[in-house]
């Protein structure tokens, strides 16, 4: 009975993400950007992309390119925050940190940090999250910064996480615990580095995740970091992708890649929808995994292109993904394509 019931929620997954993908529709945009590499969704339910030409946002109707705010700028990273102090923006770029108000209009309040200006240790920001309580996670080219409220966090992992670490194994993606006061920091090299507010409003550092660990990951290159609503931690790598639950690093990790159904090995961004499906965007196409099964996409099913950059849902459910080819959406059996 067990596994007629498997073999029927199967069949009828299939069967939705069939029709969602054959009842596609195509848009203009009206803008000439082809590279969306990093997104965030507002709390007005608008989506806010980093693409080549700038910041570009889509309401629902309209997209529109924010060349007054960001034209010229080595845009990085982005992360909307909904704090008691007023919603707003954090934007990581090349030459520091900008933080942004919304809505965003010509003449929207802006901050920059530099480390002129703030602790942040490299004007070179790489990733940056908004977690819970008002916490602010900067990842620059030479470690973890953190912003609290009015006031940066005193660092204190040195001895575990010299400023060398980053800069031999730069940061390449970022996720925070259910809290927010945790944070997981995926490396290209060295595995996961971990860092979290201590009781004096301060960072300190805490046992690394690597193969050395040793802990069962399928590559130190970490390009994708998620934490599901459970506590369960994402990790995707080069090599495919791993999961951990718990508080024990030594212990339940499974470990998935092609050969366990993933579409490819190359797992750039992890995101889930609002039915609890894992999304896995990879260099060869989408994944999305209901727990036991990958149900894989490629342009031959209607993506612009196979190698996704970003994902992220919104507050209806619509799951948006960004690539190196313009934007596809998936919601309510449709897959629309944004160029």
């Amino acid at each position: 009975m067990e596994n007629m019931m498997f073999i029927k929620k199967s069949l009828i997954t299939c069967l939705y993400f069939s029709l969602l993908v054959l009842s596609g529709n195509a848009n203009d945009t009206g803008i000439p950007a082809k590279k969306y590499y990093s997104v965030t969704v507002d709390n007005n339910n608008c989506i806010w992309f980093l693409t080549e030409l700038g910041i570009v946002s889509f309401n629902g109707q309209k997209w529109t390119l924010h060349n007054n705010i960001s034209q010229g700028k080595d845009l990085k990273d982005i992360a909307f925050d909904a704090s008691l102090e007023g919603t707003g923006f954090w934007i990581a770029t090349g030459s520091g940190v900008t933080s942004l108000k919304s809505p965003v209009t010509e003449g929207s309040g802006s901050s920059s940090y530099t480390t002129d200006n703030a602790a942040i240790l490299s004007n070179s920001v790489l990733k940056i999250v908004v977690g819970k309580n008002n916490l602010k996670w900067i990842g620059s080219a030479k470690g973890i910064a953190a912003y609290s409220g009015t006031k940066w966090l005193d660092i204190s992992y040195d001895d575990l996480y010299p400023s060398v670490i980053f800069e031999e194994y730069p940061i390449t993606s970022m996720a925070t615990n259910l809290t927010g006061d945790s944070l997981y920091v995926g490396t290209k090299g060295a595995g996961i580095a971990r860092v979290f507010k201590n009781d004096v409003d301060g960072i300190s550092g805490a046992s690394v995740y690597a193969q050395w660990g040793p802990i069962i990951i399928p590559s130190d290159n970490v390009y994708s970091v998620y934490i599901e609503k459970n506590g369960t931690k994402w990790f995707g790598t080069d090599m495919g992708a791993a999961s951990h639950y718990g508080n024990n690093t030594l212990e339940n990790w499974v470990v998935y890649t092609k050969e366990e159904g993933l579409v490819n090995d190359f797992v750039q961004a992890i995101g889930a929808d609002q039915k609890g499906n894992l999304w896995f965007g990879t260099q060869g196409g989408i994944s999305v995994f209901d727990g036991k099964t990958f149900t894989n996409y490629t342009t031959e099913n209607g993506l612009n292109s196979n190698n996704i950059l970003c994902l992220a849902t919104d507050s209806k459910g619509v799951v948006w993904i960004g690539t190196d080819n313009g934007v596809n959406s998936f919601s309510n059996g449709t897959c629309n394509s944004y160029k």
